[in-house]
């Protein structure tokens, strides 16, 4: 048999092939066809390939899968930023009109071109750290052809920078400023204008329920609108103040809920039988000083736990997802195991993909060569506890090497 592609002296293979693993082979290699994983197993066996690609000295493990960006935005909040360093709020700098408010105004603004070369430098960012999928959400246009034009240039920026992107609907971010006197009609808006005209470049609707966003039982009726169009259900849950918006979307079946530092019992216990995936966001944890989430009843639940960037202008400036790996064991208490399987396989299950985020014969060929910090030995371990320090050797995605 001969492959396009082998990558053979592998270190540590970690395939994420096993519930609650990272399911570590030692000198193993990886031989890929047509973009798929054709074989993998002991270097010594290894099949012949166009490219054989040597990994001594490294860890190889399924591409990263940032399940939680919005990546797509103009503008900067520096200044708010600097506010908040000196005792603002979030909440208080939203409803004064800054926030996600200021972040529409500049969005609007630029051109599609423009807006699409933001994001895709973004992406070419998060992709030389490993990030291989991303999902991007609008809700920076807040009417019919602004979250369309952010949606759009999320896809072209996926594009040129190579990185797989999934759209999100965000209608429901925040009311912006021209309808803050009839929220109400707004929200028909964001149904019945919004939602079918960018429901074909999306994969999901999210809502984001929270003091001074959106309530429960507007989010259900926006999610239930987004999935009545085809499209899955996600939520920013119980961040700043405890609403019970988990239990709601686990109620419509949502994909996941994310964020979660106020989540109560009852809406870990819905998480648990829906089956919908815990997205952990530490960059914005960290920005906000917000309490962690309960990862401990979350796991003892049995919910599946992911990790993302929350990559925005404002709460989580973090293009690194390794960083987020390694801050959510240092804040949130996870595990190794459950740090890498948080930014792969729990990602991929939290975005409903079964192609990818594990390395197993037949699955996509996203994977990435890893080189522990200096002086580091190649181990799970290693690779998560050095914030920033490990290098990215190689990225491949669909079995082309870069």
């Amino acid at each position: 048999m001969s492959a396009d592609l082998v990558i053979t002296e592998i270190d540590a293979l970690y395939t994420m092939d096993h519930d609650s693993e990272v399911g570590e082979q030692r000198g193993a290699a990886v031989a890929i066809v047509d973009g798929l994983i054709s074989w993998l197993g002991p270097a010594k066996d290894a099949p012949t390939g166009t490219t054989v690609e040597s990994a001594r000295g490294c860890a190889v493990l399924p591409g990263l899968i940032d399940c939680h960006t919005h990546a797509a935005w103009a503008g900067s909040r520096a200044v708010e930023w600097e506010q908040r360093l000196a005792g603002a709020n979030y909440s208080e700098i939203l409803e004064a009109g800054g926030g996600i408010l200021s972040t529409v105004r500049a969005s609007r603004e630029v051109g599609l071109d423009e807006l699409t070369a933001l994001t895709a430098a973004r992406l070419t960012r998060m992709r030389a750290r490993g990030v291989t999928t991303a999902e991007v959400k609008s809700g920076y246009g807040l009417n019919p052809d602004d979250e369309l034009k952010q949606l759009r240039a999320a896809h072209e920026a996926g594009k040129l920078a190579d990185v797989d992107v999934l759209g999100t609907f965000l209608g429901a971010h925040t009311v912006p400023a021209e309808w803050r006197h009839d929220r109400a009609r707004y929200i028909q808006q964001v149904i019945h204008e919004q939602l079918p005209k960018v429901a074909p470049l999306a994969r999901f609707i999210d809502v984001y329920v929270d003091r001074g966003a959106f309530t429960v039982e507007e989010g259900r009726a926006i999610l239930a609108a987004g999935a009545e169009l085809g499209l899955y259900p996600r939520i920013h849950a119980e961040q700043v103040t405890y609403t019970g918006a988990a239990a709601m979307a686990a109620e419509l079946g949502a994909s996941s809920a994310d964020h979660l530092e106020q989540i109560d019992d009852a809406g870990i216990a819905a998480m648990a039988a829906s089956g919908t995936v815990a997205v952990l966001l530490p960059g914005a944890m960290l920005t906000l000083r917000d309490p962690s989430p309960p990862v401990a009843a979350l796991r003892a639940a049995g919910v599946t736990l992911a990790i993302a960037s929350d990559l925005n202008p404002g709460t989580s400036t973090v293009y690194d997802l390794w960083a987020c790996a390694t801050l959510a064991c240092w804040q949130m208490q996870t595990t190794v195991a459950e740090a890498l399987r948080g930014i792969t396989v729990n990602a991929a299950r939290a975005l409903r993909l079964d192609d990818r985020g594990v390395v197993r014969v037949g699955m996509r060929a996203d994977l990435i060569v890893v080189e522990p910090a200096p002086g580091e030995p190649v181990t799970a371990g290693g690779l998560v506890q050095h914030l920033g320090g490990n290098t990215i050797r190689h990225v491949i995605r669909g079995g082309r090497l870069s």
